[in-house]
């Protein structure tokens, strides 16, 4: 199921975006269906492969997408870099555009951004930075989205259901109010200047690219209200359809990347295949069942001593003189290995009780059960070697150590 779930506090967000006109819809689905028959023609539908994982990064002007992209990509495990829409749009033209704080137009974004899309490198997850920033690009991620769950239903039972699978779908907003977006993004200029003065002057390094926005203030308002006024709506619209994280991005870097921690956690009914999912269902998440472990260990101990009390002092005082010794004498590095033959751990009652009692007292323990055959007889005029089975109990105790300051 789809999820908003603000982090933290920010400025008020604008409105959420009106239901879009039939007319822009049109539009979009006469734009998809151009950029869709463009790469069957070129590639076939069989090689139609887009990344399993799609996450679209947006923020106002000075939010800190730059910053915190490498951040997400090492949260969700992916090893490309992102693809950044605005470096996919380097002609003169769109360079013009957007140093007047303007977009491109939208099939040139689908066109490159689909194209884009198909790299093997890229076949696990990606970030898209800066996309979908118009309702028509919204719209037409929903086609692609839908194009894909299709190309998965057609090839799942055949040799290629590898290459489509089920497409998961995570837009991350990174919110600023208007003032900080304006003095991060002149904060930027200022610095960008410097270190291209620095490099001008020396010869060393590399220059920067110098945004015309960064360097006016009414410049930069209006990038932000850009963003408030089309893209913020573009990513709204989309809340009821995918997972949606909504993360204040006005504190610390920091403070932001807690906020993403807690928006990105691992949603199996998010990620997994429907069917796959099913098959899982019936095994228990490690959270719920360590919810009641504290009361269950209590109980089954007191049950020990009022139904077991023989068999209880038993594994107490075999506890007590021949393991605790060894344990204490592995306080220092907080693991302890015996080994022993004693028949009393034969009994599968009194193994539980050992476990549960060195959990009570703060251990880990685990017991491996060894058996190991010594020969015993021979006979000669067969050559049969008689064994008899020795069993022998292999118990290893964790423990917080103590380290030992030198120096």
């Amino acid at each position: 199921m789809p999820k908003s779930s603000p982090t933290g506090t920010a400025a008020s967000p604008p409105p959420t975006a009106e239901k879009l006109p039939d007319l822009e819809i049109k539009d979009a689905q006469l734009i998809f269906d151009a950029v869709w028959q463009d790469l069957e023609e070129e590639f076939g539908r069989e090689n139609l492969r887009f990344p399993k994982e799609i996450i679209l990064l947006g923020g106002a002007p000075g939010s800190g997408k730059g910053t915190q992209t490498e951040f997400i990509a090492n949260t969700r495990g992916l090893t490309c870099g992102p693809i950044v829409i605005s470096s996919l749009l380097d002609s003169p033209e769109a360079k013009r555009l957007k140093d007047a704080g303007n977009m491109v137009g939208d099939r040139e974004v689908i066109s490159l951004l689909f194209q884009r899309l198909r790299a093997e490198e890229i076949r696990d997850g990606v970030i898209l930075d800066g996309f979908p920033r118009t309702k028509t690009q919204v719209e037409c991620l929903k086609l692609l989205v839908k194009k894909m769950i299709e190309l998965r239903q057609e090839y799942y039972l055949t040799p290629l259901s590898l290459h489509f699978r089920q497409p998961t779908i995570q837009i991350m907003v990174l919110f600023v109010d208007e003032q900080t977006s304006v003095e991060r993004q002149l904060q930027r200029g200022r610095e960008v200047k410097a270190h291209n003065e620095e490099v001008g002057r020396t010869g060393v390094g590399t220059m920067l690219e110098e945004r015309a926005t960064d360097y006016a203030e009414d410049l930069a308002r209006r990038r932000y209200r850009v963003f408030k006024e089309q893209t913020w709506d573009a990513l709204q619209s989309l809340k009821e359809t995918f997972h949606y994280h909504f993360i204040n991005a006005q504190g610390p870097i920091e403070e932001v990347q807690q906020n993403i921690l807690r928006e990105l956690k691992y949603q199996s009914t998010l990620e997994l295949d429907p069917r796959t999912f099913d098959r899982l269902r019936g095994i228990p998440l490690a959270s719920q069942i360590v919810i009641h472990a504290r009361q269950e260990m209590v109980k089954r101990l007191d049950g020990y001593e009022l139904e077991h009390t023989g068999l209880f002092a038993q594994v107490i005082t075999f506890l007590d003189r021949k393991l605790m010794p060894i344990v204490i004498r592995h306080a220092i590095s907080g693991v302890a290995l015996v080994n022993t033959e004693d028949m009393l751990l034969d009994d599968p009652l009194a193994l539980a009780m050992l476990i549960d009692v060195f959990s009570e007292r703060g251990f880990h323990a685990t017991v491996d059960l060894h058996r190991i055959e010594i020969p015993e007889r021979v006979d000669v005029a067969t050559g049969l070697i008689s064994c008899r089975v020795k069993k022998v109990f292999r118990i290893q105790v964790r423990f917080p150590g103590s380290e030992i300051r030198r120096g």
